[in-house]
Order: C-alpha cells, then structure tokens, then sequence
C-alpha cells in the first residue's frame, strides 16, 4: 500500500509542476504586460522597467520560471489590482468559504445519492425506479446557475424561507478565525445562533451546486449495483437463505462503489471549479466570485492564484480517492 502511495503521490507532484508551467505560459502569452500589471496602472515606464528587474522579467524564460516557483513557495504570489492586497491573503480569506460550500454540497450528494441508487436498483423498473431516473436525467440536464435563479425566486423571494444570498446577514459579525471555516468557528466559539444563520443561507447555493454530482452519483450507483447484483456471489448469497438487507448493504454496495468513489472523486474536482456560477449567483463570497472579479478587472495575479489552488486540490482530492479505491480493491494497488 505504501509503494502505492508513493506512485500515486510522485504522479501529482509531475502534474502539480505541469499545472505550474501553464499559468507560467499563460502570464506570458496574455496580451498584457505582467510588470506593467504589478506596477499599477498609474505607473510611469521607470517604475515599470524596475518591477521588471525586480520580478526578473527581463531574464530569460528558464529563469523567470524559476524565479515564479520561488515566489510561489516564498509566499508571495503578486498583488491584487482590485483588492489592492496580497493574492494570498485574499485566497486565505476566500478560499475556505468555497471548500465549506463544496463540501456542504457533496455531503448531501452522498448521503442522498448513494441509497437512492440502491434503491433504483433493487426496485429496478418499478415505480420508484422511474421517478430517481428521471430526477437523474434532470440534474444532469439543468444548469447549476438557472437551478439557482430559480429557487432563489420560489424559496427565498415567494415563500421567504432563505435569503437571497451571502454567507451571514450583513449585521452579525462573525466568530474569531480559528479554522477559517465559518460554521466550525462558530461551533467551535460556541455561538450557536452564527452556526444556525451559516446553515440556513448556505442551504440553497448548496443545493444548487450539489444537484449534478447527485445525479451522477446515482446512476453511476444504480449502474454498478444492477451488475453487481447479477454476479455468482450474490446469487450464491441467496440461495444460502441470507437476507436481501445483508446482501445488498454487506456484499453487493461495497464492490459496487468502487466506481462510485471515483465519480464522487471527479465531482468534488469538477465542484471546486463550478462554483464560479453558483457563487455569483448567490453572492457567496468564494474563489469561484473572486476568479470572476478578477477576470472583469484583467487582474491576472490574482486569476492564476486561484487556478493554481484549484488545481492543487482536485489533485489532492482524486490522490485521496485513489488510495481509498486500493484499500477497498486489493487488486488496484498489487497492480503497482
């Protein structure tokens, strides 16, 4: 399992450097000029000619390269023109709330996608069954953003049971950072009625984000229980007099969510970067709100930061799911 690991993780680190030499490319070949960018737009061509020579855009391509991994791993990952802050700091900041969205959001997928899909598939072709294919049909067919619209329109303007958007009301003051989670702070702070607020305005753009990876969740389920059901073992465990509860809870879920595990994996990855739409839409103060901001300003500092974040945890998410896939298949990690 350790060698596995290892291959696994060697494996990213040649995908993380890959990751690194596009928004490499990409802040070159942008029809900008990245020290004019950092100087400032009221900077005069001295004040730019030195934050060339400052960031060591005036040396060659091999060592501007490696002068960008240095800043990267120093910290210092340029400067905001909108924000007027540190590309960092700002990701600290807004980074956290999309990773407590997304994983709000897959939770629910996972706790409604995987019995549904069982349930589709034990029940196949009855009532039941018609009713989860269609809803599947549906999440994967209808747009995050336009989900979001409407139940902002039905729930929270026509029956006024969530509000609008934002993370908290704008009079409540936050806990004190500790994780910069805001729900956990809050549990952890003890304020109760903070968590209960967060709760109750990150409902909707968690549904709206989550409803997709539920749909894929349950087919990819349904799909793999229906071939799993059919196997010798299972039938054997039939004849055997076992109870239905057992065979499919015990014997047939497992094996059947090893696809699953790697669809969660890829929905997790493909969350982090939708969450563009469903961000703006609610006014969650994320990444995702923060990319497009940057994006309407031309600010590429901050555009590649949150690239370079995103991509680092879908890859930190698919390792995970990887090593989850050789624990519960032996075979996938003997093959290493």
């Amino acid at each position: 399992m350790l060698r596995f690991t290892l291959k696994r993780a060697v494996l990213m680190v040649f995908m993380l450097l890959g990751l690194l030499a596009i928004t490499f490319t990409i802040s070159h070949i942008a029809p900008s000029d990245p020290a004019a960018l950092a100087a400032g737009p009221d900077a005069n061509v001295e004040m730019i000619e030195r934050y060339r020579v400052e960031y060591g855009l005036d040396r060659p391509v091999y060592e501007q390269f490696a002068i960008y991994l240095g800043r990267l791993l120093t910290g210092n990952w340029g400067k905001s023109i909108h924000t007027t802050r540190q590309v960092w700091d700002d990701l600290v900041e807004y980074f956290p709330n999309t990773v407590e969205l997304v994983v709000f959001s897959i939770m629910i997928a996972i706790v409604l996608g995987v019995p549904l899909g069982v349930i589709a598939a034990v029940y196949q072709n009855r009532p039941i069954d018609h009713v989860i294919r269609i809803l599947t049909v549906t999440g994967v067919a209808m747009p995050m953003f336009w989900l979001g619209l409407m139940a902002q329109l039905y729930f929270a303007l026509h029956l006024g049971w969530f509000p609008l958007g934002g993370r908290i009301d704008m009079m409540t003051d936050p806990p004190g950072d500790i994780t910069h989670l805001l729900m956990i702070d809050s549990l952890l702070r003890g304020e109760f009625g903070t968590f209960l607020e967060a709760l109750h305005h990150i409902v909707l753009p968690a549904v709206a984000l989550c409803f997709p990876a539920l749909a894929s969740i349950i087919r990819v389920n349904r799909a793999e229980m229906l071939e799993t059901l059919k196997q010798d073992y299972i039938v054997n465990a039939r004849a055997q007099g076992l109870t239905t509860f057992r065979i499919v809870a015990i014997y047939a879920l497992k094996n059947a969510m090893l696809p699953t595990m790697a669809m969660i994996g890829l929905r997790f990855g493909w969350m982090l970067g939708g969450t563009v739409l469903v961000e703006t839409v609610f006014d969650w103060p994320g990444i995702g709100l923060y990319a497009v901001q940057a994006a309407i300003s031309s600010d590429f500092e901050p555009i590649m930061g949150a690239t370079i974040v995103l991509g680092f945890f879908f890859m930190m998410t698919n390792l995970l799911i990887d090593i989850i896939y050789g624990i519960l298949d032996p075979r996938v990690r003997d093959q290493v």
